[in-house]
């Protein structure tokens, strides 16, 4: 890869200043296969046609690639590793809702899980960043500016009366309707942030299972919409295909200068 967060965080600050709408992206397609799933993420959003594919549950749980079409000639022109993209695009996502949510800049972070996904997100985000495991004491989210559900939990993963009213927690480990990471008390009491109302609609476990509407979306948020003081601020990722093709595409670009446009990278 040849971006890190904060140009991947810029790039899609920017692709929303310049119009891109998430409600338009594609659903994310499902396919069981075996035991696990394909899921199939296509979009234009960052320019070029992006697909990533990626299955879950097999060896490792995790896998992928992702293939960005260039938009002149529409042959393939970078082939990425779907999984480093993934972890890449998400804590960047995360990132950019932080830089709009926090009252300041993040000192204490404490993250759930620790795996991938939740080192990605300590690095993006910086700060003292305290990693703890499902079963691990909650008392740290307490003291947090910043809490990170980066997981595959199904049940909340702590008390939400914890979260401080100034606190912003981010929680990005689900995209089924069944399943959440944090709970009711939480989401009811807090402002919520959503990348779409559609793709929360469909995916976004932790507020269907509250019976709870988002409050704003991720490009409202950027466009300048005012947060309520004095509550905490949630910001429910479900992952979307926009945000791998800006990046992807942010990627592609930088790459062009330094290869010879048909060359693969991973």
């Amino acid at each position: 890869m040849t971006l890190g967060f904060d140009a991947a965080a810029d790039a899609l600050e920017a692709a929303l200043r310049a119009g891109v709408d998430p409600e338009a992206d594609p659903p994310r397609t499902v396919l069981g296969v075996g035991e696990g799933q394909l899921l199939v993420m296509p979009s234009a959003a960052g320019g070029h046609g992006v697909v990533k594919l990626v299955s879950v549950g097999g060896d490792p749980r995790i896998q992928g690639l992702c293939v960005v079409f260039d938009r002149d000639t529409l042959a393939p022109a970078l082939q990425l590793d779907g999984v480093e993209l993934t972890n890449l695009r998400t804590a960047a996502v995360s990132l950019l809702a932080v830089r709009h949510l926090a009252p300041r800049p993040p000192r204490r972070v404490v993250i759930f899980g620790r795996g991938p996904q939740a080192r990605a997100h300590a690095a993006a985000l910086g700060g003292e960043s305290v990693l703890l495991g499902r079963g691990d004491d909650p008392a740290p989210v307490a003291a947090a500016d910043v809490v990170c559900c980066c997981t595959t939990a199904r049940e909340p993963l702590f008390d939400g009366r914890l979260v401080r009213d100034d606190a912003v927690v981010v929680a990005i480990g689900s995209h089924e309707p069944d399943a959440r990471e944090v709970d009711a008390a939480l989401v009811e009491r807090a402002t919520v942030v959503v990348e779409s109302r559609g793709s929360a609609a469909r995916e976004a476990g932790d507020l269907i299972l509250a019976g709870r509407t988002p409050d704003l979306t991720l490009a409202e948020l950027v466009a300048g919409a005012p947060v309520p003081e004095g509550l905490p601020r949630l910001f429910k990722s479900t992952g979307m295909a926009w945000e791998d093709a800006v990046v992807a595409a942010a990627i592609h670009e930088a790459s062009r200068g330094r290869t010879d446009g048909g060359a693969s990278r991973t």
